[in-house]
């Protein structure tokens, strides 16, 4: 059995202190082989930080490309192991300063490959987007195929969008063939709340309006881990879920984790 976890990690460095030991605790309780990490704080080294406290051996930290006017730092994407790779690459996504990244391991007598990405921010359908999951499925395609592959990350695309509809044709969502469907939603949690008063809560109602035509607040799946044929779901339920004891506004991110227990099988 193989478990695997992603979480968007916030790169904002607001209520950090807090939020850091509510990621130790609910990553900690999931015992993961592989966690793919977005928005990690490269100044404040977060995804190394979280790597040591979870006692992960083995990290693949990626810079974004660039800075981008969505996320004004330095920020990135990072893949934590408990198994050493055996090959690891980037992938320039070629917009806002977007990566994916690989890592290939063995676990038992198999490997297996392990992407995590962060792609184009835009509500509703981008064809921008939809270039990067092209590329994405190309850049995965040249790998030999006989290997498990697991994708996993904020793709920032709702589930009913061409995009996962283009990745759905590639590979299996591990939430929905474990479920039936996506769930709710994975973004945003209340902490958005806590950052501001106004003004995020005023752009999801913005975002709202522009991509469903109503006015109130928005939320949706943006989080995903996808398997190909060579895996199957044993289990696959969200995580960090839930606020501190003593804050009921502060939670681990502004996003939903996803964690799957995988099994490999032979096709």
């Amino acid at each position: 059995m193989i478990k695997v976890a992603t979480i968007n990690i916030l790169y904002e460095m607001k209520f950090w202190q807090q939020r850091r030991e509510l990621l130790v605790e609910g990553l900690a309780a999931v015992g993961a082989d592989l966690i793919g990490l977005q928005e990690t704080n490269l100044q404040a080294n977060t995804g190394l930080w979280l790597a040591e406290q979870l006692d992960m051996p083995y990290i693949h930290l990626v810079a974004a490309q660039e800075r981008s006017y969505v996320l004004r730092t330095e920020y990135g994407t990072a893949i934590l192991s408990r198994h050493p790779f055996i090959q690891q690459a980037e992938l320039d996504l070629q917009s806002q300063g977007r990566i994916a990244q690989y890592v290939q391991v063995k676990i038992g007598d198999r490997s297996l490959v392990f992407c995590n990405g962060h792609y184009y921010c835009q509500p509703g359908s981008s064809s921008l987007r939809m270039r990067q999951i092209q590329s994405l499925v190309n850049w995965l395609s040249a790998l030999p195929a006989d290997l498990p592959v697991v994708v996993v990350g904020d793709f920032n695309a709702t589930p009913e969008t061409p995009e996962i509809a283009f990745m759905r044709e590639q590979f299996t969502s591990a939430y929905a063939a474990q479920h039936g469907c996506e769930p709710e939603y994975t973004c945003p949690t209340p902490l958005l709340q806590a950052h501001s008063k106004f003004w995020r809560p005023l752009g999801l109602r913005l975002i709202n309006l522009w991509t469903n035509r109503k006015f109130t607040p928005w939320r949706g799946t943006l989080d995903y881990i996808f398997i190909n044929k060579h895996l199957s779901v044993r289990d696959c339920q969200l995580i960090l879920t839930e606020p501190a004891p003593d804050r009921k506004n502060i939670y681990p991110s502004d996003h939903f984790g996803i964690a799957a227990e995988l099994e490999i099988v032979q096709v």
